[in-house]
């Protein structure tokens, strides 16, 4: 068993050395010629490791992911050789291809209203390339469960290294989906055909990567108790463009209870009266904000359920270290306020943004015991935009049904 360790030990430094030598400048060719042999019987789960270590030893996200598409390219024969994966229609991986099925079709007739574009000129396309890229953007579903559902599931197995690369391109699709729609609107055509490539070219790249790379490594480490537990939390978030199939049923069907919420039970005595669990869950359900508990270890271990959340949430980020649950360029700011609040330098932190047309407020409080210990951050986000419409008195004398 060593010996076999070893070995595949001594594959995954050779795979570093390759990857060290592309971001030195080797050409691609000449190292796909030259380690031609240990390339061949490359496997997605041994990319993934070899990635997570190269991280570890100091290389920075940002340069994986600039030359993300150079590794792809070098092991693309590897991993185009590899064992098609056939799954029962409903299981993730299924609906996670489905869906990129599905966006490659908007790809692709995208693609074709552009050629009519730089022949004809944006005005008579304008209406129609932005019906398209609005279906585009249903991909930010796809994105919302891997990184809250999937990505939860891989880190328990230490997969790490593809998830945070991997995020930082969805970030990418949602800067440039952004920056195509303000140029719609604005009829700019340049920047329409200049962004638009851009943007269909990573969409198209994050198909490959993840159906050679991230599902077969998925597939290969999670557990079918795993996968229900991913496959519990997609409808909260929502599907692209598809509705998935049922023919996949987990042996072991689960339920909230799992993912820690209690039942009524008896009472839980306050500090000041006592309620029930479920008028404790019913209370922060219903109130017109978003509420997020992060433990004194950062672990995600609460997040209220509302009728109409304004940031996504599934169970699958439950147990999470709260670093894994943003992007990498914000994950230094989120380490900074714990940092503050853990050392009694500071005790909340606001934060306000426009989204979607909405002014969204965003507070986070440092939660401490009586004697003073540090026990975590409650994170409380309210869509705040018609209380910023208000104005002189409305008392509950004049209430009116």
């Amino acid at each position: 068993m060593s010996e076999l360790l070893d070995a595949k030990q001594q594959q995954r430094d050779m795979l570093k050395d390759i990857i060290r030598q592309l971001h030195a400048g080797q050409e691609p060719e000449h190292l796909k010629e030259k380690f031609a042999d240990l390339l061949r019987s490359v496997t997605p789960t041994q990319i993934s490791k070899m990635e997570e270590e190269l991280i570890a030893e100091g290389i920075p996200e940002t340069e994986i992911k600039r030359l993300c598409d150079v590794h792809v390219a070098v092991l693309k024969d590897s991993l185009d050789a590899q064992d098609k994966l056939s799954e029962l229609a409903g299981h993730p991986i299924h609906t996670f291809k489905m869906e990129n099925e599905a966006i490659g079709k908007v790809v692709t007739s995208i693609r074709e209203m552009l050629k009519q574009v730089q022949l004809e000129g944006l005005d008579g396309y304008a209406k129609p390339l932005r019906s398209q890229v609005d279906l585009l953007g249903a991909v930010e579903k796809h994105y919302l469960r891997k990184e809250n559902q999937l990505f939860p599931m891989l880190e328990k197995h230490d997969v790490t290294g593809p998830t945070k690369v991997m995020w930082d391109f969805h970030d990418d699709v949602r800067r440039i989906l952004k920056t195509v729609r303000k140029a719609l609107e604005d009829k700019d055509q340049e920047t329409v055909m200049s962004e638009m490539e851009e943007l269909l070219k990573t969409v198209e790249d994050m198909f490959y990567k993840e159906e050679n790379i991230l599902f077969p490594t998925a597939l290969k480490v999670l557990t079918e108790r795993e996968w229900a537990q991913v496959r519990f939390g997609e409808e909260e978030i929502g599907y692209a463009l598809v509705t998935p199939g049922t023919d996949w049923q987990p042996k072991e069907m689960l339920k909230q209870t799992d993912f820690g919420t209690t039942g009524a039970g008896s009472n839980i005595s306050l500090s000041m009266g006592e309620l029930t669990a479920e008028q404790i869950n019913l209370i922060l359900t219903h109130l017109p904000v978003d509420v997020t508990y992060v433990d004194e270890n950062d672990k995600v271990r609460y997040y209220s359920q509302g009728k109409e959340r304004i940031f996504p949430r599934s169970p699958g980020i439950i147990g999470r270290e709260v670093q894994n649950c943003h992007p990498s360029d914000s994950v230094h700011v989120v380490n900074k306020i714990v940092t503050a609040f853990k050392e009694g330098r500071k005790d909340s932190a606001d934060f306000w943004l426009e989204m979607n047309d909405r002014f969204i407020h965003i507070r986070y409080f440092v939660i401490r015991d009586k004697e003073g210990n540090y026990r975590g951050v409650v994170e409380v986000s309210q869509d705040v935009t018609e209380i910023r419409k208000l104005e002189g008195e409305s008392r509950i004398l004049s209430w009116k049904e």
